[in-house]
């Protein structure tokens, strides 16, 4: 969650801006919802972590067939 936005709503309920993560937890977008602030939890998802990738390193030769 990003932050609480005052806009007037019914008792109970709120709007927030929030980013929408990906598997890796990067944000991919950022929205706004309307919700019952006492109904959020915290949850706990592990991100996947970035695969490593093989760059061959600069100068090297490239070996052809």
């Amino acid at each position: 969650m990003i932050r609480t936005l005052g806009r007037t709503t019914y008792d109970g309920w709120a709007w927030v801006d929030v980013y929408q993560l990906d598997r890796h937890g990067d944000a991919t977008a950022r929205r706004a919802l309307f919700l019952m602030p006492k109904g959020l939890r915290p949850v706990k998802v592990t991100p996947v972590p970035y695969e490593r990738r093989c760059r061959p390193r600069s100068g090297a030769a490239s070996v052809t067939g």
